[in-house]
C-alpha cells in the first residue's frame, strides 16, 4: 500500500502531540512490508509520517518539489530533513528550481499520483496559501486518489 501525506505545519504542541499519535496508530495498521509511505519531508506531519513508517518497518519515498525546497524549511528541521532523505528508497523531483507555493502544489501533484490513499492533516480550512493542505486534498479528491482526514476533535491551528 502506497500512502501519502500532507498536512498542516506549525501546529501547537498539544495539536502536534495528538497529531503525532493519530500518524502512529495510522501507520500501524499496514503490514511493514507493504507499506510505502511517500512524503515531501517538510516540518510536522511530512516528516513524523515518515519517522514512523521507517520506525515500523515500512519503506520511504520522497517528493523533492524544488532543488532549492530545503532552503525555505526551518534550519532547525535540517538534519532531519537530510537524515529522511538519506534514508528514501526513490526521490522524485518536479523538476523545478526555485522552491515556493507553485513548486509546493506541484510537488503534492506529483505525490498524490504516486500513492493508493493520502493522509491529510488538516483542519478542514480553505487553504492560507496556494499549494496549501486544503489545495492539496481538493487534488487529490478530483482525481479519484481517497484522502482520509486526520484532526484531532475541537483542536485549532492558531
Amino acid at each position: 500500500m502506497r500512502v501519502g501525506i500532507t498536512g498542516h505545519r506549525g501546529l501547537p504542541e498539544p495539536v502536534a502531540e495528538r497529531v503525532r499519535t493519530m500518524l502512529e496508530a495510522e501507520v500501524r495498521q499496514y503490514p511493514p512490508d507493504e507499506l510505502v509511505g511517500v512524503s515531501c519531508l517538510a516540518d510536522g506531519p511530512d516528516a513524523w509520517f515518515a519517522e514512523y513508517v521507517l520506525g515500523h518497518g515500512g519503506r520511504v519515498e520522497a517528493v523533492l518539489p524544488a532543488e532549492r525546497y530545503r532552503d525555505d524549511l526551518p534550519e532547525w528541521h535540517h538534519p532531519a530533513y537530510d537524515g529522511l532523505l538519506g534514508s528514501a528508497a526513490e526521490v522524485h523531483r518536479t523538476g523545478l528550481v526555485e522552491s515556493g507555493s507553485h513548486a509546493h502544489q506541484a510537488g503534492s501533484e506529483i505525490l498524490v499520483g504516486l500513492v493508493d490513499r493520502l493522509l491529510a492533516v488538516w483542519d478542514g480550512k480553505p487553504a492560507r496559501g496556494y499549494g496549501g493542505t486544503a489545495d492539496v486534498v481538493a487534488y487529490a479528491r478530483r482525481i479519484g486518489v481517497p484522502v482520509r482526514v486526520l484532526w484531532p476533535e475541537g483542536a485549532s491551528r492558531d
